[in-house]
């Protein structure tokens, strides 16, 4: 008698629903995914309950006819290829066939689909087909997701939590919007919004509707090609990052994607311009020939291979660093008034009293005072702010000067020492405001690119010790050092064997910190050691530089004269990246003029001297 037999179809769906709904998230990610495939323009989820209870999309897409809609939820059924070469040149999110028959057989779906012309209505529970009959003609489809799960209890009982559940799928639909910014996308939970987006096919909007208008106005445009990808999209400012990669968004042909080395090389970009264990806000899209990338090695399709991937990974680091060093990063302090709630009362019953004062008797003088309202636009590629000065009627009095954006400038501007704080922090001024300079951060950031530079050069001259060195290590670590003595001795340090497991060094370069020559050869030699596998020699020379740096910097509380500031600052001014330290914290922000005026009640008062 045999023993192998035909799984029924509806145990298979289940094995296969596994691989491809593993949470609510899941869920959204297919029924969306095929709303965008049907050309929808507009895309309602609609969750209860965090998706737990029912998840609902609403698109007005084109729609399926009764026999599609039943067939839908067949296993490897699908609309979106037909053969093996289609394989080759994808330009739909889903192809795969196997997304309405997993989730129909771990839940309870009402289906209400419509070509414009007669509806069909479709319930299924468990994988089998309760009912279809005819719906409503409204174009486009309703699709309903409850009960998940219900028939699956050991799935069922590993569900998150609420909150997180809510927030995998407040994720995935932030990102689904930045890729698709031409698509009006809500999501809501529980009746209440959580994210809209107005389908207007700006990027900036999407991001502002996401990150806040804080983050907007210090994203970086970016674009660049070669001859076989395009990449265009959005960076943050070096002074903007967060703590996880979450943020880092790639998109390729508009699908959501994750891969590690892209992430590895966007971060990289950033090296020294913020902290290594913040990581960039990014949005980038990459578009490329779908016969050059291969999507179906995961049932998620978010991991994809590329062929060509060095010249992808070197267009991104090329354009990101390109938009970076093009940019003045001061940071600028910018001051935000709060009025208590009482005063924001007592103005507005002013305001009203003011307006019934002039409806009384218009032929009068206006004394009211006036108030000053300032308007901002960033979604123009650049930024403008305008400061109109009304009076009580809402007529404009006076068009204020438009205020100085840092950003504008792409090179560090010319700036004046007057002062120093603390031994630490150099004041400095100019026509548009002040200055505030960390003094060892700024050191740190000449340092580094002076031994950056010197360490680049053929031929760097050494100096012996008067009492050589000896250091001892352990066995492992004496057989790793042995193999890559060469780059020691390349760097002009005399190094040999000296007994079991040690070396001695008589010889070191000059660019070694006088008074630390112990600590930095012993945290040079680690260096070596633990790169062992993948020694690069030129993140090598950035450690090194960023450590000996640090070794020769002005130390905080000390005391410099004028002449010294004035040379710090003309040194800093010379860097390549004058604007961070090489650890990433900012050498120098700012104030304007303007801010510093609010801040003494003096902004708005323009007869005030």
């Amino acid at each position: 008698m045999s023993v192998i037999k035909i799984m029924d179809e509806v145990l298979a769906n289940k094995i296969a629903a596994g691989e491809v709904v593993e949470r609510c998230a899941s869920v959204v990610k297919e029924l969306v995914e095929n709303s965008i495939d049907a050309g929808s323009t507009e895309i309602k989820v609609e969750l209860e309950e965090a998706g737990t209870k029912e998840i609902k999309v609403i698109d007005n897409g084109k729609g399926m006819e009764e026999d599609d809609a039943v067939l839908a939820f067949s296993r490897h059924a699908t609309s979106k290829i037909n053969d093996e070469e289609d394989l080759f040149r994808l330009t739909t999110l889903g192809f795969r066939g196997e997304a309405l028959a997993s989730i129909a057989a771990v839940s309870k779906v009402d289906l209400k689909t419509s070509t414009g012309e007669v509806g069909t209505h479709v319930i299924i529970s468990g994988g089998r087909i309760q009912l279809v009959e005819k719906g409503d003609a409204r174009k486009g489809t309703i699709i309903s997701v409850s009960k998940l799960f219900y028939n699956t209890p050991a799935r069922l009982k590993h569900m998150k939590s609420l909150y997180t559940e809510l927030a995998s799928i407040t994720d995935y639909m932030n990102k689904l919007s930045l890729s698709r910014p031409d698509i009006r996308f809500i999501l809501s939970n529980n009746g209440n919004v959580i994210l809209q987006t107005d389908g207007s096919s700006n990027t900036l909007k999407a991001i502002k509707s996401i990150y806040g208008t804080d983050v907007t106005r210090k994203m970086l445009e970016i674009h660049g090609e070669n001859s076989d990808y395009e990449i265009d999209g959005y960076i943050s400012s070096p002074e903007v990052h967060r703590s996880s990669r979450n943020n880092m968004i790639t998109l390729v042909n508009g699908r959501i994607v994750r891969n590690v080395d892209i992430n590895r090389v966007i971060n990289d970009s950033y090296h020294s311009y913020k902290p290594d264990n913040r990581y960039p806000i990014t949005v980038i899209h990459i578009t490329v020939d779908p016969s050059v990338i291969d999507v179906n090695i995961h049932p998620t399709k978010m991991d994809i291979k590329f062929s060509k991937m060095d010249t992808l990974l070197e267009l991104i680091s090329e354009t990101i660093k390109k938009a970076i060093s093009n940019k003045n990063l001061i940071p600028e302090v910018q001051i935000k008034e709060v009025k208590p709630k009482y005063q924001e009362i007592s103005l507005e019953l002013e305001r009203e009293a003011g307006r019934e004062k002039n409806s009384s008797d218009s032929g009068n003088l206006d004394l009211e005072p006036k108030e000053l309202i300032v308007n901002t636009f960033s979604f123009d590629n650049q930024e403008e702010t305008i400061t109109y000065e009304i009076d009580t009627t809402g007529d404009i009095v006076h068009e204020k000067e438009e205020e100085y954006n840092p950003y504008d400038e792409k090179i560090m501007p010319e700036m004046y020492p007057v002062g120093l704080v603390h031994g630490t922090y150099i004041i400095c001024q100019n026509e548009h405001g002040m200055y505030i300079i960390d003094q060892h951060a700024a050191k740190e950031r000449c340092n580094y690119e002076k031994f950056k530079a010197e360490m680049g050069k053929p031929n760097i001259a050494s100096t012996p010790l008067l009492f050589p060195i000896t250091m001892e290590f352990s066995n492992t670590e004496f057989m790793v050092l042995k193999e890559n003595m060469h780059i020691l001795k390349d760097l002009k340090f005399d190094i040999e064997e000296f007994g079991v497991n040690s070396v001695i060094i008589k010889e070191h370069p000059t660019w070694i910190a006088t008074g630390y020559e112990e600590e930095s050869i012993r945290k040079i030699i680690e260096i070596v050691i633990a790169t062992e596998k993948n020694f690069d020699i030129e993140k090598f020379n950035e450690k090194v530089a960023t450590m000996m740096s640090c070794k020769k910097a002005i130390k905080a509380n000390t005391n410099i004269t004028m002449e010294e500031m004035e040379a710090l600052v003309s040194d800093l001014r010379k860097c390549q990246n004058p604007y961070n330290c090489p650890h990433g914290r900012p050498t120098t922000i700012f104030y304007s003029t303007y801010d510093m005026e609010k801040l003494f009640k003096r902004s708005g008062f323009d007869t005030i001297k």
